[in-house]
């Protein structure tokens, strides 16, 4: 049988089979014989079920009737051997049939071919003909004369999709516009990475190596999937850390940008944050009661002799000096406060009371109400999350909406909420 889709995201954290050993010679700095490739082959087919996904890849491709010269225009283009003067079809099956024979799919696991029932082809195929103009040549070489310079790989990326199997399909997709450094916008970006969610891919194989031509830094974009801004950094304080010193694991957690985020995202909407509450009107006390039950009190900046302010300013100083480095150009600006939920996200608050008690319900109380009713009601989740209260069928849907109206993460949702019903 073939493998259940869902386990590719347990077995592999990034690229496989085929694809992952094309990435491998294209990123070698020399040209490599039959005996690299098959050193870098054995490499692959040791990571985790790498040997069984790499047969199956080169059954697919060897064993339904694929031309020579689909093989040879596909495999050139994943591989970067776009250079060869020579290069014939009837090489790259024989070098692809050896490695077949080093690599037999095991008894009882099937091709899976087009006769397999899927929902995600027809938009594989979409995403092929619409890079076919940027495929057409590598980004060192001087474009085609041609009106479709990538049509003769699109048509054999088609081909493999409709014939073989969209999973080898997208991944070999996704190697060749990685080999030949093409610059994704972000709107396809999007597109290919929930290709690669419906066929259970790890992330890191769609954006690894990927060339995203990303927006500008906008904190009031809702881009992410997780969680983010003192909510999320409370997160990461909350059990031990293995990172040498709190600051440290600062800096960790400031340059830890969901995939879906423009780089630098994560320390822009940690610093709108720090600063609503540095520049507002809560007393320490209450920031401090804020930060020990959102971390679950595993972390307290005392320790350190900093005052919860002179926390949030070391906070705030870590995000610009990020910012500083992966986006130089970025200006910061705070989006204005929403208060069309105020009232709402401060029932639910009030409704908590029993779970958090007194001081915690008033200091979240205190941010809805005189900082930012999103950012308190982040961390009213937080708080709960930390509790591990459970919700009531009530509760869990009035919770969904506000998620919905402040445009959370389908993650956020899932480790905020819907955890929380089900306990």
């Amino acid at each position: 049988m073939a493998r259940q889709r869902e386990e590719y995201g347990e077995l592999f954290e990034g690229d496989f089979g085929l694809s992952a050993l094309a990435g491998g010679i294209a990123a070698s700095p020399e040209p490599l014989d039959q005996d690299g490739v098959l050193r870098l082959a054995a490499e692959v087919a040791a990571a985790g079920e790498g040997a069984v996904e790499l047969g199956l890849d080169l059954n697919h491709l060897l064993e339904t009737g694929l031309s020579d010269e689909i093989l040879d225009t596909v495999w050139t283009a994943v591989t970067g051997d776009d250079r060869r003067s020579t290069a014939t079809g009837a090489d790259t099956r024989d070098r692809l049939s050896r490695l077949a024979a080093r690599y037999p799919i095991p008894p009882g696991t099937g091709a899976s071919g087009p006769e397999r029932e899927t929902n995600s082809r027809a938009d594989v195929v979409a995403e092929v003909r619409a890079a076919a103009a940027d495929l057409g040549h590598a980004a060192a070489e001087p474009a085609s004369d041609t009106d479709e310079p990538g049509a003769a790989l699109a048509a054999a990326l088609t081909t493999i999709v409709d014939h073989t199997d969209e999973g080898l399909g997208l991944r070999l997709l996704l190697r060749a516009l990685k080999t030949r450094h093409v610059l994704v916008t972000k709107e396809r970006y999007d597109r290919l990475t929930a290709l690669g969610r419906q066929l259970g891919y790890p992330g890191p194989l769609v954006h690894d190596g990927l060339s995203v031509a990303w927006p500008p830094i906008d904190p009031a974009r809702r881009d992410g999937e997780g969680d983010f801004g003192l909510s999320a950094l409370a997160a990461w304080f909350s059990w031990e850390w293995t990172e040498p010193t709190a600051r440290d694991r600062l800096r960790a957690a400031v340059a830890a940008d969901d995939a879906a985020q423009t780089p630098g995202s994560a320390a822009a909407l940690l610093l709108v944050d720090s600063l609503r509450l540095l520049q507002s009107p809560l007393p320490d006390d209450t920031i401090a009661t804020l930060w020990h039950e959102a971390t679950g009190g595993a972390h307290d900046p005392g320790r350190l002799g900093l005052s919860p302010r002179d926390w949030l300013r070391t906070v705030a100083e870590a995000c610009r000096a990020h910012l500083a480095e992966v986006a130089p150009g970025h200006r910061h600006t705070t989006p204005p406060v929403d208060p069309a939920h105020q009232d709402t996200v401060l029932r639910e608050v009030r409704e908590s009371t029993a779970v958090l008690g007194e001081a915690p319900t008033a200091a979240v109380e205190d941010v809805v109400t005189r900082v930012d009713p999103d950012l308190g009601y982040r961390l009213l989740l937080r708080l709960l999350a930390v509790r591990a209260a459970p919700l009531t069928e009530e509760g869990y849907a009035r919770h969904l909406a506000l998620c919905r109206h402040f445009r959370y993460g389908a993650e956020h949702v899932a480790e905020a909420v819907e955890l929380l019903q089900h306990r």
